[in-house]
């Protein structure tokens, strides 16, 4: 007598676009999930009721304990965490250990820090599920250059300040001449403009030379956001010219998201003279 091994139920299309994005979460399928800057209550509702149903979580060092402790004692937990330099595994290897667990039949929920296709390889990881004929479908979550400077009172644009706003990673990449920051500095050096760059502490001193290089006035404020949203929240102002060296001083590490532009100050001088309680009528105060 022949005994087969159930395979794993087809999804079509491999990747969910649109109405398809409420289909049932299946054995077999990658679900890229977005868990947001830190804080857990910023996590969506579509991202917490998927994460209830996978039966294995692959997760980044950026997920944070409190989004962790959502996922059942039952359910297995795979630490693919990255530093720079310092990789549990390598991009190559994570994507293959996707594509094994959902061809075992499992519902594989992918959890990436902040969202999964703003610098956080999830477009790599989708072509090579396709590739492999696994299904995946990737739920959006809000990424720190957003959540992290509404923590710190920091407006990404103000019409009176700014008419735009751009994100980019400071990350070296391998060049001809070795590893550079390779940016398109003369459209970055703009004072009309929100510049905020995702893994820049360790470029930092780049980033100042080269904006003020191509325009960018010295003293042009600069906000440092460290563990944005979480219980260790912290924001520090500065300026574009003395950024390398304040970083240094106040020994900033990483996880950091710099922000570059007018807007970092936009709010100051209300909120200083702001009072929490000229906001509660006084009728509603006991003394």
């Amino acid at each position: 007598m022949k005994f087969e091994v159930p395979r794993p139920p087809t999804h079509t299309p491999l990747l969910a676009i649109g109405v398809q994005n409420k289909r049932d979460f299946l054995p077999g399928e990658v679900v890229l999930l977005g868990a947001g800057p830190g804080d857990p209550e910023l996590l969506t509702l579509k991202a917490y009721r998927l994460l209830k149903e996978a039966d294995c979580v692959v997760y980044d060092r950026l997920v944070s304990d409190d989004i962790m402790a959502m996922v059942s004692e039952s359910v297995e937990k795979i630490y693919v965490g990255k530093k720079q330099s310092e990789h549990t595994l390598d991009q190559i290897d994570i994507n293959q250990l996707l594509v094994d667990k959902a061809r075992s039949g499992k519902k594989v929920a992918r959890l990436k820090g902040g969202d999964p296709f703003i610098f956080g390889r999830g477009g790599e990881e989708v072509q090579d599920l396709l590739k492999a004929g696994v299904a995946c479908r990737v739920v959006p979550g809000i990424t720190a250059a957003s959540a992290c400077t509404t923590y710190s009172g920091i407006p990404l644009t103000h019409r009176d300040f700014v008419h735009g706003c751009t994100f980019v990673t400071g990350h070296l990449q391998d060049g001809p001449d070795g590893q550079q920051l390779s940016l398109p500095w003369d459209v970055l050096a703009r004072e009309d403009h929100t510049l905020v760059v995702y893994m820049g502490i360790k470029t930092s001193p780049i980033l100042s030379r080269e904006l003020i290089k191509h325009g960018l006035p010295g003293k042009t404020p600069v906000g440092l956001i460290r563990q944005g949203t979480t219980e260790n929240h912290q924001t520090y102002r500065t300026t574009i010219e003395n950024l390398s060296e304040f970083i240094k001083d106040n020994e900033i590490k990483s996880p950091t998201l710099i922000v570059i532009g007018n807007v970092v100050n936009a709010l100051q001088e209300e909120a200083m003279l702001g009072d929490i309680t000229s906001a509660i009528p006084v009728g509603n105060i006991s003394i």
